[in-house]
Order: C-alpha cells, then structure tokens, then sequence
C-alpha cells in the first residue's frame, strides 16, 4: 500500500551518536595473528577488489573474433593500467601464436616490399644468415672470377673469337690481293681498299688516271664487290663478338650459379619446410645472377649505392630488415605512453647520398602495433583521439585486421616525394583503451564504429565492501605494493591505519577505495619517514605522519579560511541562540583536497504571499540544484502550515558573507528551520550546525563530505571557544559515511562534542529549537493542520493566525 506521508509518526527524537559510531577500526581479524608485517603476506596476484573488470578482460582476451578489443572505465588513479598489466603478466593465455615479421626486397617491384612471416624468436636467426651468406658471397665470387681456370677460359674464347674475324679478313684480303686491290686499316679503325699498279705499290691519282677506261672500271668494280664482302664480313663480326658475349655471359653466370649453389643450399636444407622462406631464397639466387656486377664492381659511388655497409660489404638490395622479433617469445605487452601516428604505425626512413634523397625497404621502421602484434597494445583514449589521424588510422587496421605501413605524409599530401607501398602484415591484436566515462559516452554517441570494435567494457570500480575477509584481502594488496616498490615492510598496525585511511577516501565505513594511487603514495610518503626516522619497518607513527604531511601541504586554502574566522573577518556565532539564523555546513574543494567550513544561513520575512525568496538564485549565484532544494522545502513548509489558507508572509533566504557560487541541497533542512524559526520568532541554537537535505515530506536524506563537514564545525568551534554543548546534526543514512578524526571521537567520547542522527527535519526543529515540533491535537482538527499551541509549528500556527486576522481587519 503507498505510504500516508502526512500522517506518518515521527520519531520523537535524534539519536546522538557513540564514539564507537564515529569510526571504525580495523581489527585484520582474518589474518593470521603471527603475520606483523607484509613481509610475511603474499603479495596479491590478481586485480583488487574488480571482479567485474577481470570478468570481462579475462572474456575479452578468451574470444579471437574481431571487435572484441576492451574500453577500461574508471576515475584516474585507480590503477587501471597496473592492475591490467599485473593481470596480463600473471595470466598469460595459452594459445597465443606469435612470428617474427621481417620485410625484404620484392625482386619484382621494388616499391613494393614483401613480408616474411618467420617463427617467433628466428628472425634476428635468418637476418645474421643471411649477412653470413651475404659476406662469404663477397669474398667468393671476385675470387670465382679472379683465377687461371677462368682466365683461361675467357682467353680460349676470345682467342676463337680473334682466328674467326682474322681468318675472314684474311681471305678477303687475299682474294682482294689477287685483284690488285690493297686492304689495309686505317688510323681512324676504318678499311681502306686501294688499287695496286705492282704486287705491293699502289696507284696515285696520277697513275690511276693514266689507265685506259676499261681497267679503271674493272678495279671500280672489284673494290665494290670487295666492299660488299667486307660489309658481310663486320656483320658477321659482330654477330660472333655477340655470340662471344653470351657465351661469356653464360660462362659468368655457371661460374657465379656454382658459387650460388654451394652456398644457399645450407640455408634452403634449414628452412625447407618454410615455403616463404624457400620462395625469398630462390628469388634471390636467381637475383645475384643478374647482378653480378654489383659484387664485382670497383667503383666507389657504385659501392656506395649498392651497399648498405662499405665496412661489412652488405649489398643493401640483399638485407633483412626484421622489423618485429619476439626473441623471448613471452606475450607481447606494449604499453604506448605517446601514441603518434608514426609510433604507433610505424614510418619509412629517407637517406641521403650527395644530395639524392632515397629510401627502401630496409628503411621501414616499426610501430607499437608491429610490437604488439599478437599480443595486447595498451594506450590512453584521450592521448589517442588528441593526436592526429591516429584514431582513424586505429579503425581502419582493426576493421582490415592488417597493418598497412602507408605514408602519414602521402596521406595528408605534404610531400610529393616518392614513398614505398610495403605489403601489410596480419595484424592479430587486442587494444585495450584507458579513458573515463565521459570520454566512452563521447565515443559512444558521435563514432558509430566505436561500439563495433570496442565490444568489451571493463567497468572499473571506485570502491569494495569492507569486510574482515576483505580487509585481509586489501592488506595483501598493501603488500604487493610494497614488494613492488621495494619499500620497508609495513608494521601490521600500520596496514591496519592505511585500510581505516582507505575506509575514509571512500567516505563509508562499509567500504574501501580502489584509488590505488592514493595508497601507493601514502606507503611511499609512510617509507620516506619511517627510513629519515631510521626505522627498518614503517610503524603506525610514520602512516600518522605522511597523513599530517599530506594535509599540511595542501592546507593552504583551508588555513586562509580559518584565519578569517579568528580574526572575525567571518561572522560565526558558536554560542547563542538567535531567531531566524543557522549555522549550516558545506564543502570546498580543490584539485587535490576538500575540507569543511560552517555558513550562517538567515531567513527573514515579511507580508506576503506565502514565497521564499531565494537571493542566491535571484542574484545568480544560486545552482540549480539548489533552487530545487528551496522549492521542495517550500513545498514542505506549505503543507504544514499552509493547508487551510495562505501563508501571509514572504521569506527572505540568504547565505551570509557568500560571494562567489552556492550548489548543492545539503543546507536545504537548515533553511527549513530559519524559515520557521523566522515565522514562529523562536530563537535557533548556535551551538549546534546541521547539514543534510529533505524531501517535501520532511525525511532528511543523505548528503556527501559528512566528515568534512563535521571537522570543519569543530574546528571553529575550537577557534571560537569550545562548549560541552556543542555539535553537529546529520541524516540517519549518513551515519556509515563517518569516519572521523580521533580528536573529535575523543571529544565526543568525553561528553564534550555531540553528534545526532535525524530522520525527520522536526528531529532537528526540537534540537535546535528547545521544544516539540508538530504536536497535532487529537481532536477533529487534526485532520485541518492544527497543532498544539505550545509546539514550533503550533507556535508559528498562531502568528500566522495572527496575521490572516489582521489582514482581514484592514480590509
């Protein structure tokens, strides 16, 4: 059945609270009672307290199909990157498959160089054989063509070549001879024919003209004939000098094959069962072949070009270029701390050589995608998405599944130069992205393709239920940081004070934070005093200490403020009661720290309609959130006092000294009570502070920094004179969140600071106001709003009677 708020009982008073109840301490019951410090607790092994995120990476890392890559959500510093990475190293799977990738030279189109797939950890292997090969051939095939046998024989087959081409010319000229002709070779390497008048003296023009016509005509004739033959004969030189080149070619090429043969047939025998790898040698062999003169040539601007290496003599045309080797053959982790385009994609160099730019395959360099390939790449959403193309160039290699090595600049067009096209590579990855919640809805709602390759959530949690078994748990966890780090080993009441100081950060006494960061920085801070102190373990002292360290330097702000309340620069009143004034609670907080601070709240009326006027929210200073707490308590208050005629009066709601954004409705329930003890003209306890919003049936509902808050009043109260009667009021559901400092669980376990819990604003009414709040008189009248004349509501009940009467009288 729904509940009748209006009629519903209300207990007739706030809870003060024990000491007890202020703070709760950690025991370690479920460790082992002989453990006195981490050095005898087992670090932790898995990720503390997120079994929900180890769920879903240990089901993201089990499933190959594509998309299934993890978007890690949580605060900064939470550890998400070291707990993923303690998980990784101590859960490796057991059906990886790595290679070694290596790019070489594609002997039919350079541009276009070619991947080797290689086992893992044997690509440095075949690089080096290669270089061996590649030394030995060096050495080898100068001294093939550097001997007698082969001299030999290339002067045998020149020798052939000389007796043809002399024996042709030697007919010729005998046949021209027996004509009277002469052939003879000029200066210039031309034949020369000239008719003879003897055996051996030729004609001059003289002579010549002196024959008759018919003898002149004759040797016209006879040089032409011979002239035609000689044309016959240089022809068929030349096609001999050709037949001579191919024979030598040949002879070459058996000479340099047998080389060849001799020295790759070790490398085929060790890698037959590699076909890729048999495929790259014989193209290679047969490459040599056809550049030869690149091991036989002399000049130094050719070496210079053909070798990568003038010392070694490494033809760079034969290199090896390994550009991923998984030597450990462990699984890849990479962690890519600046993700680049080219630090994550890898990038091809340029080289120069008098002024020529080039570059080739062996000037690829690899990117982390090439490291991680096979394994897990782990990098920052944010850092990803603010460099350039990066995200882009991320989608497009898991959508393909390859790692296509092209050009950023060729991309965005900033450079004509010719570049490479390398073959891709098989990109077999899992990308895990560390963002926060903000960054994932950005992702989700403007990249359609974000939810088709990030599949897997890993939801980081803030917190853990603090339990005895947990506890153990954390200290564990304590432990392997410790270890980690190689700090001094922590004292068992020591790991005690870090989980109650855990239990704090979490503002709940029923939970720890995961912020382990926090806890990694207090242990560090807890070592640096325990070894200035000497200690060769970090005792209870030194934690107290590093806390005192911690707060001192960033108390900056806090202690400006507190100065204000000395010197009276802020009005406080700590002792007196006074109508229509309250001392509410709030929470200033800075990048790196939040403390609390009282705020004098006052409320003042007159004639009018029944409104609160909010002067924050007139002024715009107000949040929204705040404007909402006023409406509800104006809601609140018209329901009590407002059911059978309008309130006659407006209330004027204002926070004191305030000049800069008030937000939040944790002071809604202490504006409630100036309003009333406005109207009723009762006078509100100044001894006493409350903090905690309400809803429009009066129940006081939970606020954050309850602690803060609380601290904040004692020390002013501190400032201003302390009294016994002095406290603080919360809501009921605020009473797991306290976790306060020792100084105020004493005070209050001496009787000399209070603390009450409240369900109901009227609780809060009595405390501050001295009397019952809204006794209803057990009569029919109940049912029309009225309430005894000697209770708060009763009271104001009869101002405003008051006032209705005397409006009606002036009318």
């Amino acid at each position: 059945m729904p509940t009748d708020h209006s009629s519903h009982t209300k207990p007739n008073q706030a809870i003060q609270l024990t000491s007890q109840q202020l703070y709760r301490k950690c025991e370690l019951q479920e460790l082992d009672p002989h453990c006195q410090s981490t050095a005898e607790l087992t670090p932790l092994d898995d990720i503390v307290g997120q079994e929900r995120a180890q769920q879903a990476v240990e089901f993201a890392m089990g499933i190959k199909e594509k998309g299934y890559n993890i978007y890690a959500i949580g605060q900064n510093g939470l550890g998400k990157r070291t707990m993923m990475l303690r998980y990784l190293n101590r859960h490796e799977p057991s059906d990886h498959n790595l290679h070694d990738w290596c790019y070489v030279v594609n002997f039919d189109d350079t541009r276009s160089p070619k991947v080797l797939k290689l086992t893992a950890g044997t690509g440095l292997e075949f690089k080096k054989a290669i270089e061996k090969l590649m030394l030995k051939l060096v050495k080898a095939l100068p001294l093939a063509f550097d001997n007698e046998m082969y001299y030999a024989r290339a002067e045998k087959l020149k020798s052939q070549l000389a007796q043809k081409q002399e024996a042709a010319l030697t007919e010729l000229s005998e046949e021209a001879k027996q004509k009277g002709i002469s052939l003879s070779l000029t200066l210039q390497g031309d034949y020369q024919m000239i008719a003879l008048k003897g055996e051996d003296e030729p004609h001059d023009e003289a002579s010549f003209n002196a024959l008759s016509e018919a003898e002149r005509s004759q040797f016209e004739s006879n040089i032409n004939g011979l002239e035609v033959k000689l044309r016959g004969i240089i022809r068929q030189n030349t096609e001999w000098e050709e037949e001579f080149s191919d024979t030598q070619q040949e002879h070459d090429e058996q000479v340099a094959k047998d080389v060849l043969i001799h020295f790759f047939k070790p490398l085929k025998d060790k890698y037959k069962h590699q076909p890729e790898v048999r495929a790259f040698l014989n193209g290679m062999q047969a490459d040599i072949l056809s550049n030869l003169d690149i091991f036989l040539e002399e000049s130094e601007e050719q070496l210079a070009l053909a070798y990568a290496s003038l010392e070694k003599k490494m033809p760079r045309r034969y290199q090896v270029n390994v550009l991923v080797c998984q030597g450990s053959q462990q699984f890849p982790i990479v962690v890519e701390e600046s993700p680049s385009y080219h630090s994550l994609f890898g990038y091809v160099e340029n080289a120069t050589f008098r002024g020529t730019v080039f570059t080739d395959f062996s000037l690829i360099r690899s990117g982390s995608l090439h490291k991680a390939n096979g394994g897990v790449l782990l990098m920052d959403a944010v850092k990803v998405l603010e460099r350039p193309y990066v995200w882009d160039g991320l989608k497009r290699a898991l959508r393909s599944r390859k790692l296509d090595l092209s050009s950023l600049e060729r991309e965005v067009s900033l450079s004509g130069t010719i570049s490479l096209a390398p073959e891709p590579i098989p990109l077999d990855v899992k990308i895990i992205l560390f963002g926060d919640y903000e960054t994932y809805q950005l992702l989700q709602h403007y990249d359609p393709d974000f939810s088709e390759l990030f599949r897997v959530t890993a939801d980081f949690e803030d917190v853990m239920d603090r339990t005895h078994a947990s506890e153990a748990h954390y200290a564990r966890f304590i432990s392997s940081i410790v270890h980690d780090n190689n700090m001094l080993h922590c004292e068992r009441s020591a790991i005690a004070r870090i989980i109650e100081y855990s239990s704090r950060e979490a503002q709940d006494q029923q939970k720890l934070s995961l912020h382990s960061a926090n806890i990694a920085n207090l242990l560090r801070e807890s070592n640096y005093c325990a070894k200035s102190a000497g200690s060769d373990h970090i005792l209870l002292p030194h934690v107290e200490q590093a806390l005192r360290n911690q707060e001192k330097r960033v108390s900056r702000l806090h202690d400006s403020i507190m100065e204000s309340f000395i010197n009276g620069t802020t009005l406080i009143n700590t002792h007196d009661k006074v109508v229509g004034q309250i001392n509410a609670l709030s929470v200033i907080s800075t990048s790196d720290h939040q403390f609390g601070m009282p705020n004098r709240i006052t409320a003042t009326t007159a004639l009018g309609k029944g409104e609160v006027l909010d002067i924050e929210h007139r002024v715009k200073l107000g949040g929204r959130i705040h404007s909402k707490g006023v409406l509800i308590l104006t809601a609140y208050l018209a329901s009590v006092l407002g059911k059978t005629a309008q309130i006659p009066l407006t209330t004027y709601l204002t926070f004191e000294q305030s000049y800069s954004g008030v937000d939040g409705d944790s002071a809604s329930m202490a504006e409630c009570c100036a309003i009333i003890s406005a109207i009723s003209e009762q006078p509100i306890r100044q001894d006493i502070a409350i903090t905690g919003s309400m809803n429009q049936f009066g129940e006081a509902q939970p606020i954050g920094g309850v602690n803060e808050k609380i601290e904040g009043f004692f020390d002013v109260c501190k400032i201003k004179g302390r009294s016994s009667s002095q406290g603080v009021i919360i809501p009921a559901s605020n009473v797991a969140n306290l976790m306060l400092r020792k100084d105020i669980v004493e005070a209050v376990e001496q009787g000399e600071f209070h603390i009450w819990a409240i369900t109901h604003v009227t609780q809060a009414m009595e405390l501050l106001l001295g009397k019952a709040a809204d006794t209803r008189i057990e009569t029919e009248a109940k049912s029309q709003g009225q309430y005894a004349s000697e209770s708060i509501f009763g009271i104001a009940q009869q101002q405003l009677n008051a006032l209705r009467a005397l409006a009606k009288t002036d009318k």
